[in-house]
């Protein structure tokens, strides 16, 4: 099994984010924020089309608290 994160659509990511607790708060441009009250955290999603870069991917999920293993199992 690989350690590479898979190539995901913001919209996957924020479906993910919204099972652990997340939820949309506003969209500025082309960004849309999530919150999560308990984690006192507040996550930018870039809203396009395309999939998601995998370094991008990767601190979104860490700024999350969503490990890339677990991440892979939410999708």
């Amino acid at each position: 099994m690989t350690n590479r994160l898979p190539a995901t659509k913001p919209r996957d990511l924020i479906r993910v984010l919204e099972k652990r607790g997340f939820y949309i708060k506003r969209q500025t441009g082309s960004h849309v924020i999530l919150v999560n009250e308990k984690l006192k955290k507040a996550i930018p999603v870039p809203l396009h089309n395309k999939d998601l870069k995998r370094g991008t991917l990767h601190g979104i999920l860490k700024r999350g608290g969503i490990p890339p293993g677990e991440f892979k199992n939410l999708r």
